[in-house]
């Protein structure tokens, strides 16, 4: 990257991450892919469970901002019922007024037929489903039960295979539930399997609370494999509620996995249920990317000012620890204040409950 070595330096010079442009030095790793592809979900997982609502204006320069630094796939938010996630009420104005880049994609989250009819008449051409792998957690977010969920994911992708649309799918609660424990790898393996078989294209595994391992991450891909199911299919989304994030990425890099799961400044939660804190943040996947000399394709400079601009609006500092080492933020040790998100708590209150199947809530990522 055309970085000088500390012999190089001039007197007094002192280069961020040991390198004149400020990025972490290369050193390719045996055993890890040649590139990643970044899913940026800020947009949508990022925000949905911010309190205080974002003008349209801002969620759209936010994603022009994002397709701006390089990210070529930006979930752009969800068609879900407004009563249940109030900051996404503006999906019909959101997606039509993205301007969009060569390239780059901008999936919607769906989470029921009747979002699929307000995507479709938006003009959407990627979109994305979410399953829960636990029956607490189908009940409360999709007012379903384990098997009985499918019924409604098939109506989805009957309908959008004949449209032609792309269909991602998100499968929550892979690593833990907040009401029921520990999630056995069987089950996961078992209901991430039947939404492929019903036409998902991808299936990425989401650690919703964020209590999983570098161990769990890698018996998982390898239950997935013994299934059948290879790494090309499989993404991974993972919380950062006890700071594993980064090492379960790695975890998945070193079984395979390709498709990375990220929000910008980190960024995210889920309102139904309380103790998922913040995504993955993407600028910090992205200095670990460099620094392993995965292509990965986005500007980081460009990503941090980003994250920086979007905190300004909401008011509150970055939880990114890049983020706020690059643009002097404040120290890492001075943690962001919880602002208007929801509090981290074990269980989700009853008001949290979904709505029948035709309202949905249905808006956790994973």
């Amino acid at each position: 990257m055309g970085d000088r070595s500390r012999s190089d330096r001039g007197p007094g010079e002192h280069f961020v991450g040991g390198s004149r442009d400020g990025l972490p030095e290369p050193i390719v790793a045996q055993g890890l892919p040649r590139s990643v592809r970044i899913v940026e979900v800020g947009p949508r997982d990022g925000l949905q469970n911010e309190r205080t609502l974002i003008p349209t204006p801002v969620k759209l320069e936010f994603i022009e901002r994002l397709g701006a630094a390089g990210l070529q796939t930006i979930e752009a938010t969800s068609f879900v019922n407004p009563r249940w996630v109030p900051q996404l009420a503006d999906a019909a104005e959101v997606f039509p007024g993205i301007v969009q880049r060569p390239g780059v994609r901008y999936p919607v989250l769906v989470p029921n037929p009747r979002g699929l009819d307000g995507a479709l008449a938006a003009g959407v051409a990627d979109i994305a489903v979410f399953a829960s792998a636990t029956e607490t957690f189908a009940e409360r977010n999709l007012s379903s039960t384990l098997n009985g969920q499918f019924d409604m994911f098939q109506a989805v992708l009957d309908r959008a295979s004949d449209e032609g649309l792309t269909v991602r799918g998100y499968l929550s609660m892979c690593f833990g539930d907040p009401w029921e424990g520990r999630v056995p790898v069987e089950q996961v393996v078992r209901t991430g399997r039947r939404l492929l078989e019903l036409g998902c294209y991808e299936l990425s595994l989401g650690d919703t609370i964020g209590v999983g391992t570098a161990g769990q991450v890698t018996a998982l891909l390898e239950a997935f494999g013994a299934a059948g199911v290879p790494t090309s299919r499989l993404a991974v989304h993972f919380h950062d509620t006890y700071g594993q994030a980064l090492a379960n990425t790695l975890a998945a890099l070193r079984c395979g996995v390709r498709t990375v799961d990220a929000s910008a400044g980190g960024l995210g939660g889920c309102p139904f249920a309380r103790s998922a804190t913040g995504n993955l943040a993407t600028e910090d996947l992205v200095w670990m990317l460099t620094g392993l000399g995965i292509e990965h394709g986005v500007d980081l400079s460009s990503l941090v000012a980003t994250s920086v601009w979007m905190a300004g609006e909401l008011g509150r500092l970055s939880p990114s620890a890049v983020v706020r080492a690059l643009s002097d933020t404040g120290p890492p040790g001075d943690t962001a204040p919880p602002g208007d998100t929801a509090p981290p708590e074990d269980t989700a209150p009853p008001e949290d409950t979904a709505p029948p199947e035709d309202t949905a809530a249905g808006e956790e990522d994973r």
